[in-house]
């Protein structure tokens, strides 16, 4: 049924690309994604309270590295793209104040998938209480999207890699390798014939549309003293391996993990061995489920707290090695390396 408010399409009319209406023409219609009175100005102004800190993160996502239209209609583009700097934003504590969007574009892209991707961007925004700022877009061989989010935090409540203690259990948030399943899903769709629609439409669900876990920072402030110092931790987006390996290093310590305390979609009990289960998980990436580091006490307090959303993995020891057990012995014990990760530059 056509919608009464839409045109009509004209199959007469050919569909306007880009190079048609030009560097302004795409910029009149992006503007009405952004806030009336914030576009027009040579940079955007944000005001943020005399005790709070400002927090910045960019992240530039690629046309066939990041996304493509294999896997990610243009909406699902604009809300990861979106998501995955505001999973920064949460893994610093910061709560967003707003983005803004570097666009590069071949001429020959359709204006319509354009529009498409700002839909997806500004209905991740509008969840989290945020908006698009401003922006640049340019002539391109390959569509580039570069965000830079904005953020602010309390100068205490600053969540840093580097703040990991012995002794502190470690706690993730939500179950991990599902993202890296649904994308499985979508690039080989006959990997899932043991699988039902809707298990499959969940995990699919996880790769498109990724929350990122600003929920948790409310929760976190609740239970942690004002006068506590600064915890460790960060998101999961490079993989969980890697978010723990990452801690590790910038804090100067090691850490003990239980491989079966990793939270793991339900599926996979009857679809993936417990090996390529534990890989998807380890190493398959955006999750952007957060890894926090926390006194034990704490670290239980928040996970009674966000109930079933959340597990303790294991402790941060003293050296410097990550090793992976199984209390059961039906897994050996690897030494984790960021080098099993995925690489930017690497083969």
């Amino acid at each position: 049924m056509t919608n009464p408010q839409s045109p009509v399409p004209n199959p007469q009319s050919p569909v306007p690309k880009v190079k048609d209406i030009g560097e302004q023409g795409i910029l009149e219609k992006l503007q009405r994604f952004c806030p009336p009175g914030v576009i027009g100005d040579d940079a955007a102004v944000l005001v943020t309270a005399p005790d709070q800190s400002l927090v910045v993160t960019t992240d530039v996502l690629v046309d066939g590295v990041h996304f493509s239209n294999v896997t990610t209609s243009p909406e699902d583009a604009g809300w990861r793209a979106v998501a995955a700097n505001l999973s920064d934003l949460a893994a610093m504590g910061a709560s967003p104040l707003g983005i803004t969007v570097g666009l590069g574009l071949p001429g020959e892209v359709m204006v319509s998938w354009v529009e498409r991707l700002y839909q997806g961007m500004t209905e991740c925004l509008h969840k989290y209480n945020s908006v698009i700022v401003g922006g640049d877009i340019v002539r391109s061989p390959v569509t580039t999207l570069a965000i830079t989010a904005f953020g602010q935090v309390h100068p205490q409540r600053i969540i840093r890699r580097s703040a990991a203690q012995i002794g502190d259990a470690i706690i993730v948030t939500g179950v991990h390798g599902a993202s890296h399943a649904g994308l499985q899903l979508l690039l080989h769709p006959e990997s899932g014939q043991n699988l039902t629609d809707t298990a499959q439409r969940t995990l699919i669900k996880a790769h498109q549309r990724p929350q990122p876990r600003l929920d948790v920072l409310p929760i976190l402030w609740q239970i942690l003293p004002s006068s506590h110092p600064p915890i460790a931790g960060m998101d999961s987006s490079d993989g969980l391996a890697d978010a723990i390996l990452q801690i590790c290093r910038a804090s100067g310590v090691g850490a003990v993990l239980e491989a079966r305390q990793i939270p793991l979609p339900a599926t996979f009990n009857h679809w993936l061995t417990p090996e390529k289960a534990l890989e998807y998980a380890l190493y398959g990436g955006e999750d952007f489920e957060l890894v926090l580091c926390l006194p034990e006490v704490l670290a239980h307090t928040l996970v009674t707290k966000l109930s079933d959303n959340a597990a303790i993995i294991g402790t941060i020891t003293t050296g410097s090695q990550v090793i992976l057990q199984d209390k059961q012995k039906k897994l050996p014990d690897q030494i984790l390396r960021l080098s099993q990760g995925f690489q930017h530059f690497t083969p």
